[in-house]
């Protein structure tokens, strides 16, 4: 007896990618762009580590006691002896910036008293001792105001 063919979509199909021809982007292909993850509940956390320190399971096993992946059982027990706690790093943030104090003071006066390109800026700022790269300065002149259209 043969069996009844598949009612399944197949992905293969030219219908199926109606903007293939513009863009290979899996977000116009039909698939729904990926998300940032969130850190799991400390309570989750706390219970896993738990399970493998006091309640004798092994880290695999009390991944797929609590349904979360091997590695991530592995990390946490591994922080939990590290640290103490299973708490998460802090994601994202405040960064500071990188030309601040006397190189700042410095790449203004030197923006304002003459003429200039962004990559002589980082050579320059490399000799000073700060090593920053052209994305840097940009921004440093761009949220300073220091850049100006050159008009004919």
């Amino acid at each position: 007896m043969l069996a009844a063919p598949s009612r399944e979509r197949d992905l293969t199909e030219p219908s199926r990618f109606p903007n293939q021809e513009r863009s290979d982007s899996t977000c116009w292909l039909g698939r729904r762009p990926a998300w940032i993850g969130r850190a799991y509940s400390n309570d989750l956390r706390e219970r896993v580590v738990k399970a493998v320190t006091k309640g004798g399971l092994s880290r695999h096993q009390a991944a797929a006691q609590f349904g979360v992946a091997i590695s991530t059982a592995i990390n946490w027990v591994r922080r939990f002896h590290e640290t103490g706690s299973v708490e998460p790093d802090q994601i994202g943030g405040y960064r500071p910036k990188k030309i601040a104090g006397p190189h700042r003071d410095w790449l203004v006066q030197r923006c304002r008293k003459a003429d200039f390109t962004l990559r002589g800026l980082v050579g320059e700022l490399a000799e000073r001792g700060l090593n920053v790269d052209y994305h840097t300065v940009w921004d440093f002149v761009h949220a300073e105001k220091l850049s100006h259209k050159k008009r004919r």
